[in-house]
């Protein structure tokens, strides 16, 4: 009897590390597809950086970035629009840092004024 438990221990075995060694292969394949995705990311991020770089003046960049910093959804958007502008071909010229301004003002929203009265 001990052989034919020691033979079901050895078949559960081998079957647990086959388990085992399968789990491996996906995860290796999982990680090599995420790290494929990170590096299209990435070389799309680098992209969009140059291109940026190439249509706005030094000033209008510096603000962008610092809207960036406060507010990143305003920022992407307006990086957004005008990556569109420029890659459909509709930009003649750089964006400065007042034609930036009224893009702006065009995409955020204007500020609410709060008051506080006292009983």
């Amino acid at each position: 009897m001990s052989s034919g438990g020691d033979a079901d221990l050895e078949e559960l075995r081998r079957r647990r590390l086959q388990q085992v060694q399968a789990q491996n292969v996906v995860a290796a394949q999982e990680n090599a597809m995420l790290g494929a995705q990170q590096d299209e990311m990435a070389r799309r991020a680098a992209e969009q950086r140059e291109v940026l770089r190439r249509i706005l003046t030094p000033e209008a960049r510096e603000r962008l970035g610092r809207i960036r910093l406060a507010k990143p959804d305003a920022a992407a958007a307006v990086e957004q629009q005008l990556l569109s502008l420029a890659m459909s071909g509709r930009l003649s010229r750089q964006i400065d840092d007042a034609t930036l301004k009224a893009i702006l003002e065009k995409i955020l929203p204007e500020k609410r004024e709060i008051k506080i009265t006292r009983r």
